[in-house]
């Protein structure tokens, strides 16, 4: 069975070799930023912006198998393409385009992860904020283990800037409660 590092690796190579923007969110970025945890897929954002998605969508299925029925029509309007690899791997390729999803792209950077094998992986504030803004039981877990290790080297101004934008987005001040919470409980 094909490890998640050498999917997520030869995933990344396919983007490189069109010279695309990404970077790697989600448990892969965990295993660097938190308390490494199981994680079963390999979560992207994709930068992509917006009236060119298909291009990219069809590029990347004349490559990889989509995971659902009608995955091209869902991420055209979910702004996600949900794929598998052969032994059941899941690739979750978000579709970016807004601001902060360029700004965590820039931010992102190459950290290895076995001898030879790095990943372009985000930000552990922009981890944050990713996990914050998803606002799940498992994102809320999985921002406490990131300040567990990362508490006094996060640049919560940052932070608690783009998350307190997104959030207005989203009419949603309940995340930043949570989140000062979380950190007077570290």
């Amino acid at each position: 069975m094909e490890d998640l590092f050498q999917v997520a690796h030869r995933f990344e190579r396919f983007c490189r070799h069109r010279e695309w923007k990404f970077c790697f969110i989600g448990g892969l970025a965990l295993q660097q930023w938190g308390r490494p945890r199981l994680t079963r897929d390999v979560d992207l954002c994709l930068l992509t912006g917006f009236g060119e998605e298909e291009s990219f969508i069809d590029a990347i299925l004349s490559e990889y198998i989509p995971r659902i029925e009608d995955a091209r029509e869902f991420a055209i309007s979910n702004r996600v393409l949900l794929l598998s690899t052969h032994d059941g791997i899941g690739i979750d390729v978000s579709l970016g385009g807004i601001p902060f999803e360029e700004k965590i792209i820039e931010h992102a950077q190459d950290i290895e992860y076995l001898p030879g094998l790095s990943l372009r992986i985000c930000s552990a504030e922009d981890l944050v904020i990713l996990k914050s803004f998803a606002d799940r039981l498992q994102d809320w877990a999985d921002v406490e283990s990131v300040i567990d290790e990362r508490e006094n080297t996060l640049d919560w101004s940052y932070v608690n800037g783009e998350l307190e934008t997104l959030c207005a987005l989203k009419e949603s001040t309940d995340i930043l409660k949570k989140l000062r919470d979380l950190r007077g409980n570290a």
